[in-house]
């Protein structure tokens, strides 16, 4: 036997280009293994789990009907895969009352790593990336301006991270619908942990699949600050060492992937700006924003925090959607930018409009002066957008400084900017960095130029307004404590730790702190136009007796309502699928999903149904 080309339609993007005949089920040709009940399955795993653990499951199947095969020789599949997969995607098979495939048996047909395996899911990760040849004496601050497809992304942020380990890491956090992880590259002085007091900033990019410059401007960033801390750069030793700054180039990789089958230069303003599920993301994000107009006139009402209405689990909710949630639950993020493409404007909430019928109506938030200083911030350190011509990319914006209420420019609902600033304690504004989608790569260097100090800058915004931690009289952290502004109605609450950060202008402000079962604490601040570090204000909080407020008397850690799907959600696709809807008893009739595998006569999968 010698090595053959793949040509199974549903196994073309493995990792490996040729297999041999007959594989480790002793199926003698392609067309025995095209008929086979094992190969339909793995064909319509995807939909039949949902997306559940896919194309994980699918490659991994492919591994064992189509074997890699190198000079002549089959190498089997690592059986550390199979079993890490089987355990987390038999609650998947379970939910739909079918068993755990034979031919995915993980000591029957896989290896060791002892034994000389291959690990099919390398691909996903990122982990099988064409090394390009580059010169060895490079300087160190060498950044190449290319575009990155999704396994060059990740191979570029692992080598930086690895670079400059003592403050940098990566992780993930979800998977995409087509299972690419959703990688993070994060700077600290303490990689992977929150530090008192040290402010959460991050950056997401590539929100929509074919605006890929944002995508390409965090991974140039990623480089920079690595490159410039071990260089010794004041300025981004400064920022590093007081802030956590998280950077997600790729949001919607799968998107990406569609729009650079078209290329730089020829992608139009559709192709893979959606997910492969076919969501637009920026329209996918719970529409809290509508909740608080209603409100709005009711009296004593919360107009920040708000919960995610059981209604929003009834539409389709994109992985990459509930990843961001989850992942703001998770870091008490004070800071964050989306950058977008297709103008050149920096964008701030309200996105959707005071008016439903209105497409465009101003529509501020109670911190609009707030939100005006933080896209001032970006649009004047840069060079194009600060420019005063008004026959360029942008220049509709030149009389408003390059900046506009999101709601103002288009109004739209599901938006990810208005979901942070209503959902969490989060500040987000959209970047427009330019009118090319998908820009040629002798472009990049300078679009990196013009957008360098800008990101900076906006970065460094996370430290303006007020910080500090709440406790009890014994010095005990008060998490969930609400931090209130005199005139702004919008409050910011206390972290794990019980600190907070809470952005404002320059100004003289009343500011409370107050929390279940404790007295109000108020005191008055004021923070000169000058100042660029955040003002230091603590609180001790005292016990009471009686909690007069009925407002405040549910507990903070019931601001999520308990049934919640989100709380239950697993962004790594390693999640248990609802019950199975009215299982059938053994002897009656067949699952739903048997009607899948109805072409077949004699060769039906029996071995799919549970005893």
């Amino acid at each position: 036997a010698k090595c053959v080309d793949i040509a199974l339609s549903s196994c073309t993007d493995v990792a490996y280009t040729q297999t041999m005949y007959p594989n480790f089920l002793d199926q003698k040709s392609r067309e025995v293994i095209e008929y086979s009940s094992e190969y339909i399955l793995i064909s319509v795993l995807h939909n039949l789990l949902q997306g559940e653990c896919n194309p994980d499951l699918r490659l991994l199947g492919c591994s064992v009907l189509a074997p890699q095969c190198e000079k002549d020789k089959v190498i089997k599949p690592c059986r550390h895969v199979c079993e890490n997969l089987k355990k987390n995607c038999l609650p998947a098979f379970d939910a739909i009352d079918m068993a755990w495939p034979y031919f995915l048996d993980c000591d029957r047909f896989f290896a060791g790593e002892e034994e000389g395996c291959f690990d099919p899911l390398a691909k996903l990760r990122g982990e099988v990336a064409v090394e390009e040849d580059l010169p060895s004496d490079l300087p160190a601050t060498f950044i190449r301006f290319k575009h990155h497809s999704y396994s060059q992304m990740v191979s570029t942020l692992k080598k930086t991270a690895s670079k400059c380990s003592h403050i940098a890491t990566t992780y993930s956090i979800g998977r995409s619908f087509e299972g690419k992880d959703l990688f993070v590259i994060e700077f600290s002085t303490k990689p992977g942990h929150h530090e008192l007091l040290k402010p959460e900033f991050k950056y997401i990019g590539n929100m929509h699949g074919n605006e890929v410059v944002g995508k390409e401007l965090l991974i140039y960033l990623a480089q920079y600050l690595c490159s410039e801390y071990l260089l010794g750069n004041p300025r981004i030793q400064t920022l590093i060492n007081n802030t956590r700054i998280h950077l997600l180039p790729s949001l919607n990789p799968d998107g990406y992937e569609l729009a650079a089958e078209e290329g730089a230069g020829y992608n139009g303003w559709v192709i893979g700006r959606q997910t492969a599920q076919n969501l637009d993301l920026n329209r996918n994000f719970p529409d809290l924003t509508s909740e608080v107009y209603r409100r709005a006139g009711i009296r004593g009402a919360r107009l920040d925090h708000i919960p995610i209405p059981q209604s929003y689990w009834w539409g389709k909710v994109a992985p990459e959607t509930k990843a961001v949630m989850k992942w703001l639950r998770s870091i008490p993020f004070v800071l964050s930018a989306s950058l977008h493409g297709g103008e050149l404007v920096v964008t701030y909430p309200y996105d959707y409009s005071r008016h439903p019928m209105e497409e465009k109506m101003f529509s501020p938030t109670p911190d609009e002066k707030m939100f005006k200083m933080l896209a001032k911030a970006y649009a004047d350190a840069h060079p194009v957008i600060s420019d005063r011509s008004e026959l360029r990319c942008g220049g509709n914006f030149v009389k408003r400084g390059g900046i506009i209420n999101g709601a103002e420019w288009y109004s739209f609902t599901g938006g990810m900017a208005d979901f942070n600033y209503l959902h969490t304690n989060c500040f987000e504004v959209t970047v427009e960095v330019g009118c090319e989608k998908f820009p040629l790569e002798e472009e990049l260097f300078t679009i990196w130029h013009e957008n360098r100090d800008a990101l900076l800058n906006y970065v460094e915004m996370v430290h303006r307004g007020i910080k500090g931690i709440v406790s009890d009289k014994f010095g005990n952290p008060i998490k969930n404590a609400r931090i209130s502004v005199r005139g702004i109605q919008h409050d910011v609450t206390t972290a794990a730790d019980g600190d907070y950060w809470r952005l404002l202008p320059p100004g003289t402000y009343i500011i409370s702190a107050q929390a279940a079962g404790y007295s109000r604490v108020t005191k008055r601040v004021t923070l000169p136009a000058k100042m660029k570090r955040a003002g230091r204000v603590d609180f001790v909080l005292r016990p009471v007796e009686a909690w007069p407020n009925k407002l405040l008397r549910r507990s903070m850690e019931d601001m999520y309502d308990p049934y919640d799907p989100l709380e239950l959600f697993d962004p790594h696709a390693q999640h248990r699928q609802p019950e199975a809807r009215g299982g059938s008893p053994p002897g009656r009739e067949k699952p739903w999903w048997w009607s899948y595998f109805s072409s077949l006569d004699l060769h039906k999968p029996l071995w799919l149904l549970k005893q």
